[in-house]
């Protein structure tokens, strides 16, 4: 039996903007009438869709279960009717962590407006991996590679590796008694565990604790963490990589971190190993919708401008 199905697209809204006020600005009704369509699918359900607490309000465990069914349902009935009348799909939500984001993926966006003049993105920047979910975003970079209904493309696997500032890039030499590059490089190379005597900056992000990515690093080379050493601690990779430009010390990032367009990046790879993280970043978007133009050419891009990222395995 179908439910009441005017009572949806209320439901979707009221669910998205996680308020029953904006559903009805966007909707064009007023509040009174956005709760009378919530009431009539709760009824019809016979279950509570939300927690109201006050002005907090919230989904049930069985509002989100029913939202995630009826989400992609409104957007297929939404794609088909616009194919209809002749009208394609150009905008596109993006949900993707923020070091991404700022690093690798808006320096690119100049080029992806260029090819694609009509395109509308919106970028959801999170810390976390983020929620795959139609109420979250249209395609997402995410180190999850699994989830019903969802395809996952592999981008790369993640390395860390050490970079400072140009500036303390010569300071490093005057220290290690080097003068040109070839002989910092001979140096570390005979002897990595040098760059204990510099400041190092730690992020909290990726392990959950500070000092565990140098930890890590130390181990690659088959050395325990030195004692005595000066860290420089953030809670995440971001506030590690700018710390690193102002020249507060030495950092580990990753490659996307590395990968700006026309070589504009502040920060110089240490001649060092890396380590590999474990972690493996995928993009992910509905398998039910992999055939929309607007999925199909933004997944096209990237997957072009992936190519740039060092470990790149799609």
């Amino acid at each position: 039996m179908l439910p009441p199905l005017k009572s949806l697209p209320v439901f979707e809204a009221v669910a998205r903007l996680n308020s029953f006020s904006l559903a009805a600005n966007e909707l064009n009704v007023s509040q009174s009438a956005v709760s009378h369509q919530i009431r009539i699918l709760e009824n019809h359900l016979g279950e509570n869709l939300f927690h109201r607490q006050g002005r907090k309000l919230e989904l049930t465990i069985e509002g989100k279960h029913y939202l995630d069914s009826i989400s992609n349902s409104l957007l297929q009935i939404e794609e088909a009717t616009n194919h209809i009348r002749g009208q394609q799909k150009t905008h596109i939500r993006l949900a993707v962590y923020s070091s991404f984001a700022v690093y690798w993926l808006i320096p690119r966006l100049p080029e992806l407006k260029h090819l694609y003049p009509n395109l509308e993105l919106s970028i959801e920047m999170s810390h976390g991996s983020p929620d795959l979910s139609d109420r979250t975003a249209d395609f997402f970079i995410t180190i999850e590679n699994e989830k019903r209904g969802f395809l996952f493309d592999h981008v790369y696997q993640e390395e860390l590796f050490p970079v400072c500032s140009h500036s303390y890039y010569e300071t490093i030499k005057n220290k290690l008694g080097t003068v040109t590059n070839q002989e910092l490089t001979s140096k570390l190379n005979n002897d990595p565990s040098l760059l204990a005597q510099f400041p190092l900056i730690t992020s909290y992000s990726i392990y959950d604790r500070h000092t565990e990515d140098w930890k890590r690093w130390f181990g690659n080379i088959n050395r325990p963490l030195p004692e005595g050493i000066q860290f420089h601690q953030f809670s995440h990779l971001m506030l590690a990589y700018e710390a690193a430009k102002h020249s507060l010390g030495i950092a580990l990032v990753n490659d996307y971190m590395m990968s700006e367009k026309h070589d504009q990046t502040t920060l110089v790879k240490l001649p060092c190993s890396a380590f590999k993280t474990g972690d493996n970043f995928y993009t992910a978007y509905k398998e039910s919708r992999k055939d929309e133009e607007v999925i199909k050419s933004f997944r096209d891009w990237l997957r072009k401008e992936a190519k740039t990222l060092t470990t790149l395995a799609i």
